[in-house]
């Protein structure tokens, strides 16, 4: 099952792939040059020395059937092409924001909309001032079901409640879709909410 990590540039996409990966992670990152400079707006993260320019891709197993595999995307608005080819086929998404940066996650939010996506908004946490979660959702205009989680994207055992709260935004989603038409089992999704590695 496919997630996608997207969020603004130095957001902490490749962090949380890398801390919640059961396997060393793929990782396309290259070392930042001084060209980059005047293209992506480092001030937020001036000790940021690499950048990914493709995909971060990772895997946590949940059981011999299941198996969760995580495509980190570049945050660089150069690179955002790539981001509809990574949705095709998601089970949902993780949008990662910066509370300094907020404006960087708008065209991620967008874009999912748009693909009918399901995702949720994980905070991570930079040490920063901390703001309200309800001040977060209004600056971002999220609506009201889109899960809302503090995280920090450093730690395995907060990376992966944010891969909870994802696969149970999904879940509902999906029978809030057929509610009509099915009998309200999904059992792939009850076994990632029980298995997810701890």
């Amino acid at each position: 099952m496919k997630i996608v990590v997207v969020g603004g540039f130095g957001a902490g996409k490749t962090t949380l792939v890398r801390s919640v990966s059961e396997i060393r992670p793929l990782s396309t990152e290259e070392t930042m040059t001084r060209a980059g400079e005047t293209v992506d707006d480092v001030s937020a993260v001036r000790d940021k020395n690499a950048t990914t320019v493709a995909f971060d891709f990772g895997r946590v197993t949940l059981d011999a059937h299941n198996v969760l595999y995580l495509f980190g995307a570049p945050g660089q608005e150069r690179f955002w092409f790539l981001w509809d080819r990574l949705f095709a086929g998601a089970l949902g998404a993780v949008v990662l924001v910066d509370t300094r940066r907020l404006d960087d996650s708008w065209y991620a939010i967008d874009r999912l909309e748009r693909h009918g996506t399901p995702f949720v908004v994980a905070r991570n946490d930079f040490g920063g001032p901390d703001f309200a979660p309800q001040a977060v959702r209004d600056a971002l205009d999220l609506d009201p079901d889109v899960p809302l989680v503090h995280c920090d994207a450093r730690l395995r055992s907060s990376s992966k409640r944010v891969l909870i709260a994802l696969v149970e935004h999904a879940k509902h989603r999906y029978l809030h879709s057929r509610s009509r038409s099915y009998d309200g089992q999904v059992p792939v999704l009850d076994e990632l909410n029980e298995e997810l590695p701890r």
